[in-house]
């Protein structure tokens, strides 16, 4: 079983990209994360972070999520880290359907070891149900960001 969850979104591709870009955007989406520190001006730029915490209050982790990859538009590829924990590597692609939707498909696995010595299919299911949900926020934030009040 890969780490790997889609959904479709009811929006341009432009749209979803526009939530994933914006670096304070976040905690809107992302399960766990519940406070954005800061964020390089250049995100999402390759080498750019988010500095965030994750977890409830008073016991959260304070780290950053790095850009390793990126295509404008389409892909992004982040490590997310909340040490001592560990990181994860994740994957957003986003897939244009017309002009009013998109697929988008979120992959995710652990970068450091112990963790990474754990196959993916032990992985998943763990995963899938988190990430089900950020895409369902990340949908909701897209299609609803810009309708007025």
């Amino acid at each position: 079983m890969e780490p790997e969850v889609g959904r479709d979104v009811h929006t341009d591709a432009g749209s979803v990209w526009e939530v994933l870009a914006d670096g304070w955007a976040y905690p809107l989406w992302v399960v766990g994360a519940t406070h954005m520190r800061d964020v390089d001006d250049d995100w999402p730029s390759v080498g750019s972070r988010l500095h965030h915490s994750v977890g409830m209050w008073p016991f959260q982790l304070s780290d950053n999520t790095e850009v390793l990859a990126v295509e404008p538009g389409r892909r992004l590829e982040l490590l997310a880290r909340a040490w001592p924990v560990g990181s994860a590597r994740v994957r957003l692609t986003i897939e244009p359907r017309g002009p009013e939707g998109c697929h988008v498909r979120m992959w995710e696995a652990a970068a450091d070891p112990p963790w990474r010595w754990v196959p993916d299919w032990a992985q998943a299911p763990g995963l899938l149900p988190r990430n089900t949900e950020s895409l369902s926020r990340l949908a909701d934030v897209a299609e609803h960001r810009h309708r007025p009040c």
